[in-house]
């Protein structure tokens, strides 16, 4: 099972190019199936436009989408679809409904096949949070709060520890220090234009292409937090392999 997981940035602009291209080469074929997943986005049809316009057009695969609410004919192929796809992209959005839903449709139980079978799982901001355990969200904001308030919420748990992404360009470190801090265990919290590489049987990498792009690794010992930053390239010191 192989798994990148962006901690943000614009793909309209561009700025996850780089990313989305190595994303790509990992499928290993010409023209591959890209199948988007814009769940956490409510299925937003500008989110499908963009993707069909940096993967298909600029990048060459196959585009397909997903789309899962209020739309029986997509629920009745989710299976053939996720099965199908060489690549499968998770958008942006609201992890917490996302997650809802993929759970009351057995979405998770497929991309679990799917990723077993070879499918590249991939995704940012919620589309990186979902593979993980934990994830670190601001959900709770779209249901009326008037400041930023973060929760953790339950992903698909394909990769361990709690996963935060945004790390830079949202300041989520004080959050996120403190959720590890009375959570326990680990975290993984990547800045905009970074992310993590997990390959069963490999240890875990750091793909960013950005100067100033980083992975921050979260520790709780002795009752204090302690973060580890590592840049492009560099491997991850820490048993967290794929789980099958």
């Amino acid at each position: 099972m192989q798994i990148v997981a962006i901690g943000g940035g614009e793909i309209k602009d561009k700025e996850t190019l780089p990313l989305d291209k190595f994303i790509v080469a990992l499928a290993g074929k010409r023209s591959a199936k890209a199948l988007f997943v814009p769940t956490a986005s409510g299925d937003a049809e500008g989110y499908c436009d963009t993707f069909d316009r940096i993967y298909g057009a600029e990048l060459g695969c196959r585009t397909d989408h997903l789309l899962l609410l209020s739309r029986d004919k997509e629920r009745n192929r989710m299976e053939e679809k996720l099965l199908e796809g060489d690549i499968i992209y998770v958008g942006g959005g609201n992890t917490l409904k996302m997650m809802q839903l993929w759970r009351r449709l057995g979405v998770d139980g497929l991309l679990k096949k799917a990723g077993q079978r070879g499918a590249i799982l991939a995704g940012l901001s919620a589309g990186a949070i979902c593979w993980h355990e934990w994830g670190h969200s601001d959900a709770q904001t779209s249901f009326g709060r008037s400041k930023t308030t973060f929760i953790r919420v339950k992903g698909l748990g394909f990769c361990r520890g709690t996963f935060c992404p945004h790390l830079d360009v949202e300041r989520r470190h004080e959050s996120f220090s403190e959720m590890i801090a009375r959570r326990g265990g680990f975290g993984i919290a990547c800045d905009d234009n970074a992310a993590v590489w997990y390959r069963k049987g490999h240890k875990t990498m750091v793909k960013t292409f950005h100067k100033d792009a980083a992975v921050h690794l979260y520790r709780r010992k002795e009752g204090r937090v302690f973060v580890e930053v590592f840049h492009d390239g560099e491997e991850i010191e820490f048993a967290n392999k794929p789980r099958r």
